[in-house]
């Protein structure tokens, strides 16, 4: 009886331990296809970003816009741009929350929800742009308008914006990027000079916001670029390691039989094990 009994538990162990392999396979051909996916979504969000602010500087810098022939077209790709970004903002988040939430579901969440905030943020900025665009085409259509209220009301659209632009892609940013290098650090899913960097750049963009916001210096200037480029260096590399070479180290099992039948030590010994 004691053979046959050792020769069960034997077999069932390697059973579990097979069942563990190839749902471990499984699960980082699917954190490979999540890394796919979420470096092309970063690498998104940096093109869109840059491609909106561009497009958007006659409605941005030109105080008598609304009462000029306008560059419409260009202010409206700007917009296009704006929407792809916020699209791209929120996959960001669903696309990392599988891996994530393996690690720290809390943390996995709240980036989640942060990436969300951004995303509407940024969505209020784009509609206050095309506020201006409207105003612009009205004032147009009936040139006998209060040329002295449209400037006025188009001057606290693009007021908007600008907070929305201060809070949006720089608090709401720097809060996530934290978020997300700290869990990339300790989970050690990038190398962690990477996570450092990331660290750094979401500390830097946070102080530079609340700089900005006290009117040290403005949104879009040498210093406040100075201080966006390593969260910019940070989105990038992160975009390229995860397309080059995925996510580090193995995936991370549930607190099963599974688990422990691949690391016993992973869950405390022999305590969950197969009986």
């Amino acid at each position: 009886m004691g053979a046959k009994s050792l020769t069960a538990t034997t077999a069932t162990t390697a059973t579990t331990a097979a069942t563990a392999s190839t749902g471990s396979t499984a699960s980082t051909g699917a954190d490979r296809r999540t890394a796919l996916v979420s470096g092309v979504l970063f690498l998104v969000t940096e093109v869109a970003a840059v491609a909106g602010l561009v497009l958007y500087g006659p409605v941005l810098d030109g105080a008598g816009y609304v009462l000029g022939a306008g560059a419409d077209t260009r202010v409206l790709l700007g917009a296009l741009c704006e929407f792809v970004l916020a699209l791209a903002v929120v996959g960001t988040g669903a696309a990392l929350y599988p891996v994530l939430r393996r690690r720290n579901e809390g943390a996995a969440l709240a980036y989640v929800c942060g990436r969300l905030l951004e995303a509407a943020v940024i969505l209020v900025g784009l509609v206050s742009v095309l506020s201006v665009v409207t105003l612009r085409r009205e004032s147009a259509a009936a040139p006998d308008g209060d040329a002295a209220s449209l400037t006025t009301a188009a001057d606290a659209l693009v007021a908007i914006h600008d907070w929305t632009f201060l809070f949006g892609p720089d608090f709401v940013l720097g809060a996530n990027t934290l978020v997300l290098a700290c869990l990339m650090y300790r989970s050690r899913l990038v190398p962690r000079p990477l996570a450092v960097l990331g660290l750094v750049g979401g500390a830097l963009i946070c102080a530079s916001a609340t700089a900005v916001l006290f009117g040290l210096y403005e949104q879009v200037s040498g210093a406040g670029s100075l201080a966006a480029l390593p969260v910019f260096a940070w989105e990038v590399g992160l975009a390229v390691r995860l397309l080059a070479k995925g996510f580090s180290g193995p995936a991370q099992l549930p607190n099963t039989t599974e688990r422990w039948a691949a690391s016993p030590e992973a869950v405390g010994g022999h305590s969950l094990a197969p009986r």
